[in-house]
């Protein structure tokens, strides 16, 4: 457990000099502009809250959440595959498996970080545009902790392609090039639920905000097939990094 700290701490000092964790803060914003600019308001009497968090999910979720997911993994791995850091860092009396669960927390807690800047602005647009409703708070937290958990699997599938890839931008590309097909895909209710980059966007919407596609699939079938995924992606990157060859 002190191991498994020490790289954590370590893995965030690189991350907070780097100053990639501003990135966190990008896609929030974008999202906020497009709650101002949602194209159709609810009709007068008619709660808002499902329109706005829909819209604000909507950009964040197709998009900005997975491309965050496999950059933030793919540069966490970037200074040990310069420099012969890999035979720096596991000469010494460190586990694989520890320096492996580091990297995967480190990458989880800067997408919540970015999910908790969702949640000011969604807070601020509502403020700004003087809703009245309550907030629902059940909604609103279903869909921020639904996103950040439906990025695990991803997280995982890129972090593993990250430690196997010595390039920085191949990862990237890779990841950029499979979330751009999420606007067709999301449209198959057969693929849909089983595409990586598609779930974070099925996750973060309000249930019955659309009812095509993917978009139909019960939350409960939603998350056993991401809790399978991750747990899949999660083995096979941990027995890849512990057989590699350094």
């Amino acid at each position: 457990m002190r191991t498994f700290l020490r790289i954590l701490s370590a893995e965030s000092l690189k991350m907070s000099k780097s100053h990639l964790w501003l990135v966190t803060i990008v896609s929030p914003l974008i999202a906020m502009f497009a709650g101002f600019l949602q194209e159709q308001m609810p009709p007068e009497g008619m709660d808002p809250w499902p329109n706005l968090v829909a819209s604000m999910s909507f950009v964040h979720g197709m998009f900005f959440l997975p491309i965050m997911a496999g950059l933030f993994s793919a540069f966490i791995c970037r200074y040990e595959h310069t420099g012969g850091g890999w035979k720096q860092l596991l000469v010494l009396p460190v586990s694989r498996t520890a320096v492996y669960l580091a990297k995967f927390t480190v990458v989880m807690t800067l997408l919540a970080l970015c999910q908790l800047f969702l949640l000011i602005c969604m807070l601020f647009v509502s403020w700004s545009l003087a809703i009245s409703y309550p907030i629902p708070w059940s909604m609103i937290s279903i869909s921020i902790i639904g996103g950040w958990i439906a990025c695990m699997p991803l997280a995982a599938l890129q972090l593993g392609v990250s430690l196997g890839w010595a390039s920085f931008a191949a990862p990237l590309a890779l990841n950029v090039s499979l979330t751009i097909p999420n606007m067709l895909i999301l449209n198959s209710d057969k693929i849909g639920p089983f595409y990586p980059w598609a779930q974070p966007l099925l996750a973060m919407l309000p249930h019955g905000q659309m009812d095509f596609g993917a978009f139909n699939i019960p939350l409960e079938s939603l998350t056993i097939t991401i809790l399978g995924s991750f747990t899949l992606f999660f083995t096979a990157g941990l027995v890849y990094f512990r057989r590699k060859e350094i």
